[in-house]
């Protein structure tokens, strides 16, 4: 079995690492500075909480450009630029705070301005590490990448709590600032090979919709998605009111509430040794219930009122959450194809983090109304429903065990009679098989998965029918958008597993099929325009 560390042995990876570190540490203090602001100067609940989503929320607005960005684009130069905005928003905020202009919508307005910058980075984040590292030191690196969040939610409330006690919150808005700086020299550093296609770069529009279309036509991608969002949402109220729970149910000064966030994070590297252990004994799906039902017991601790008994369900809450996002990030790296992997993750953010920006405003009004410890126990409710939910709706079998290899599909380009612009379409594909004897209701079978493989690389429609007038003739028919989105899905989208469905289908056949391509003879009418 492959080390949790192995990563940390290849330079790039480990280098990226480090300052990834640095920086979600920073990001950390500046959110315990953000909220303990907000706490001393509003008193208000919701407006506590709502920092969490003014971090999120932007997730839900930009997730699918930046993976459709991340996808088209060099990403180490798209990660230069957004890390050196969000340097400078944080440099702002600081300043605000030092001349004494800093006021809540002003704090909610530039946090939402690094959420923003952050959700263009994050798809390009994830997307960059299966070129760090070989497929199955994968599950290790997210496992890693996921330290830099938990080891910094350990270290950095705990040091921000200190220094917000001591000389307020300014100090940790500039330190944020300073940490984005250690990334951008790793960036400038790395000499990341040029991405070749010979089908040059897709369009915005076009991409957006193919990546849409994939997550579609992926069984296992969806599952993943689904159980992100039966966790995040119910979690999420945990992290968007314990600022509140720490100040009047736990009556803890900023030192304490840091305190609290540091156990959360300690639990969460602790994770990190702990889950190769719960993998030998526990399948992903019910590692994902038990981690459920372990955060659940933390949402609904502070309902105790008791600091001492709080901190070590929080460590194990935390060892719950790492485990949770390392099963859902791994298993959709491993199914997600490299051409549309920044698009998939993107919508995995969407899901995760814009679930819980969006969640995170519902339990703040929740606790303006019921109170805070009763607004958690309703989440833990929610989060033992949801474990409850796995064995109705488990991870599919397939989950990061396909072949995602690109290959070629066909010999070559189809030999046609007149040579098409890319942009011409929408492009029809009709293709005669002949079967076997007896063969029909497992060519049919094997037909829906090939369904999914078209849908996944370009088809917009599908359908398969049978021929009333010969015996065992069926015809498969799709569309695509444009001949060059039909030329993109067969040099560039095509993977191992997707082959693997069509030669499924192939064998029940007992001749070549025929295929051809229709185009349409006229443009289609932007507009109906009638003389009278």
């Amino acid at each position: 079995m492959t080390s949790q560390w192995a990563p940390l042995r290849r330079p790039l990876f480990r280098s990226l690492w480090m300052a990834q570190l640095g920086s979600n540490l920073g990001s950390w203090m500046q959110s315990v500075g953000a909220q303990w602001y907000l706490v001393e100067q509003t008193h208000s609940p919701a407006l506590v909480a709502w920092v969490q989503t003014a971090s999120l929320l932007p997730v839900v607005l930009l997730s699918l450009v930046a993976g459709v960005l991340a996808d088209a684009w060099d990403r180490r130069r798209l990660l230069i630029a957004t890390t050196a905005l969000s340097a400078i928003a944080a440099a702002v905020l600081m300043l605000l705070d030092i001349v004494g202009g800093l006021a809540p919508w002003s704090l909610l307005l530039i946090t939402f301005t690094l959420g923003c910058l952050a959700a263009l980075t994050n798809p390009a984040w994830q997307a960059i590490q299966p070129e760090l590292v070989p497929r199955e030191e994968i599950p290790a690196a997210a496992s890693l990448g996921s330290v830099t969040v938990n080891g910094a939610r350990a270290i950095g409330p705990a040091i921000a709590g200190a220094i917000v006690g001591l000389a307020g919150s300014w100090p940790v808005f500039a330190l944020n600032a300073v940490s984005f700086l250690g990334v951008l020299v790793v960036l400038a550093r790395w000499k990341r090979p040029a991405r070749i296609t010979q089908l040059g770069r897709e369009r915005f529009g076009p991409a957006m919709a193919a990546g849409v279309r994939y997550m579609r036509a992926a069984p296992g991608a969806r599952r993943i998605l689904l159980r992100a969002a039966l966790f995040a949402l119910p979690a999420s109220a945990l992290w968007a009111l314990l600022p509140t729970v720490a100040v009047v149910d736990l009556h803890l000064a900023a030192a304490g509430y840091g305190l609290l966030l540091g156990a959360l994070g300690i639990g969460s590297v602790l994770g990190v040794f702990v889950l190769p252990l719960l993998r030998r004994h526990l399948s992903t799906s019910w590692l994902l219930a038990g981690s459920a039902l372990v955060f659940a017991a933390g949402t609904a601790a502070p309902a105790l009122r008791s600091s001492a008994l709080v901190i070590p369900v929080f460590v194990l809450s935390g060892v719950a959450w790492i485990a949770t996002l390392t099963v859902l990030n791994a298993g959709l790296q491993l199914t997600l194809a490299e051409w549309v992997r920044a698009r998939g993750m993107a919508v995995y953010l969407l899901v995760f983090l814009g679930g819980q920006g969006l969640a995170s405003f519902i339990w703040g009004l929740t606790a303006e109304f019921l109170g805070a410890a009763t607004t958690l126990l309703i989440a833990a409710a929610l989060l033992v429903l949801t474990a409850a939910s796995v064995p109705w709706l488990p991870l599919t079998a397939q989950v990061g065990t396909l072949d995602r290899t690109i290959t070629m599909l066909g010999a070559g380009e189809p030999e046609l009679v007149f040579d098409p612009d890319p942009t011409d379409g929408p492009v029809t594909i009709s293709i005669d098989y002949l079967i076997r004897p007896d063969h029909e209701p497992r060519f049919v079978a094997a037909m829906r998965r090939v369904e999914l493989s078209r849908r996944r690389t370009g088809a917009t429609s599908w359908q398969l029918d049978r021929s009333g007038d010969t015996e065992r003739t069926y015809r498969e028919e799709f569309t695509v958008r444009s001949w060059g989105e039909f030329r993109r899905s067969a040099r560039e989208r095509w993977t191992g597993y997707d082959h693997s469905n069509l030669d499924e289908a192939l064998t029940h056949v007992v001749s070549e099929p025929v295929e051809q391509h229709y185009f349409p003879t006229m443009p289609k009418p932007r507009g109906l325009h009638q003389n009278h």
